[in-house]
């Protein structure tokens, strides 16, 4: 059974992208109340949340009979409506909604978004395609998480020359103002019956950690430096 969190979140468009944010939100322990003009969304996720609601998200009487003193975040889902996602993120502003998260279709969506009310933004699809494009152009950067506009996590193989060396030895800090948070190390060996296995272990590294050829580094740093950092591997 999931912790609750205490945390009560409103999540208003249950296509995909909000069906699935209130299936784990109460997976792990939120009150979610989902709501959508489309009734068959209402039935599909009724099960999965705390409260399901069928109504208009744009008609502000009827979001007012929503009890939203108690939600700490909503959610702004709809993917399919410029202008109801706009016009229910302000809705959701003046009733008093703590927290607004909003999904946007484009960057002028973005910005009346945030003009309207919204403190946070998120762009599915642009997201996903930056993350698809980085990871085509430099391959040896497994996944690459933004942490602002300039500052990110990503996740690296060790390049060749690093091989056998010590963290304290290379010195990523001072030569590329890189932190290696984390390494990801795989170990080979068999079972009583003779199969092989392959398991996975996360090592928190000292200075004296000695790397290893298919290690994978955990690294955080500015965008430039983890880009010089993956210059490394050809």
């Amino acid at each position: 059974m999931a912790k609750d969190t205490g945390k009560n979140y409103l999540v208003v468009g249950l296509g995909s992208f909000g069906s699935r944010l209130c299936e784990v939100l109460e997976e792990k322990g939120g009150t979610v109340i989902a709501v959508d003009a489309d009734e068959l969304l209402i039935e599909r996720i009724k099960n999965s949340v705390t409260q399901a609601v069928h109504l208009d998200s744009t008609d502000e009487s009827r979001m007012s009979e929503l009890d939203l003193e108690d939600v700490d975040v909503g959610i702004v889902a709809i993917g399919n409506s410029f202008e109801a996602s706009i016009l229910t993120t302000a809705i959701m502003k003046r009733l008093g909604v703590p927290y607004i998260i909003a999904r946007s279709l484009t960057e002028l969506h973005h910005q009346v978004l945030l003009q309207v009310g919204a403190d946070e933004i998120v762009n599915v699809e642009i997201d996903e395609g930056t993350r698809l494009a980085n990871r085509l152009i430099a391959p040896d950067i497994l996944d690459r998480i933004p942490l602002s506009g300039e500052i990110s996590v990503a996740e690296v193989r060790v390049p060749k020359g690093f091989v056998e060396k010590q963290l304290i030895e290379l010195d990523l800090r001072k030569r590329l103002q890189i932190n290696v948070i984390a390494i990801r190390r795989y170990s080979y060996g068999v079972d009583e019956i003779g199969n092989p296995t392959k398991s996975e272990s996360l090592i928190f590294p000292g200075g004296e950690e000695v790397l290893q050829e298919e290690d994978i580094l955990l690294i955080v740093g500015r965008n430039e430096n983890i880009s010089s950092f993956n210059e490394l591997q050809e």
